[in-house]
């Protein structure tokens, strides 16, 4: 059996994030867009789903018209069935992670970033699928006492952390 594999690279906009995973149902679109809104209602996002049988359309939603269609882009470039997409602003995937595990339909996540994102995809004669993805850079080396205080001060400043 042959199969060929692929880096996509994904397209995520000034001051947003993106969620890449995995998931089984077609209800996965409606489920998502509540978990979101109902966790985060001032987050402005799009969500693309790959089906992979039936009519194998991608099924989209969201509330803002240009990250439903960056996650539409993103979804088609991938081409994994049962994948989904979720490009959002206004908010961090941090704030929505643990709703979405929650979601029934939802089998995992791949990424969760605002990192520039590249999906490994391996492609055969059935389909496409994710085998993972490569976030962001490799490390430069290992903080120093300074990069610990500028961490610390900086989650200080994003989330009131104490510690």
């Amino acid at each position: 059996m042959d199969f060929k594999l692929e880096l996509v690279q994904l397209t995520i906009p000034e001051d947003a994030n993106v969620i890449v995973g995995q998931t089984h149902f077609i209800k996965t679109v409606e489920d998502i867009y509540e978990a979101i809104v109902t966790t985060n209602p001032s987050m402005k996002f799009g969500i693309a789903f790959n089906e992979a049988s039936g009519p194998r359309l991608i099924r989209f939603d969201g509330n803002d018209e240009e990250l439903i269609n960056v996650a539409i882009e993103n979804a088609q470039k991938i081409g994994a069935g049962h994948c989904f997409v979720i490009v959002l602003k206004n908010g961090y995937p941090i704030n929505i992670k643990n709703q979405l595990q929650n979601v029934q339909e939802v089998v995992g996540i791949f990424t969760a970033t605002a990192n520039p994102v590249q999906v490994v995809v391996a492609e055969s004669e059935q389909g496409r699928g994710i085998l993972g993805v490569i976030d962001g850079f490799k490390p430069l080396g290992v903080e120093k006492q300074e990069d610990i205080e500028n961490r610390k001060d900086f989650l200080r400043k994003i989330t009131k952390y104490k510690r």
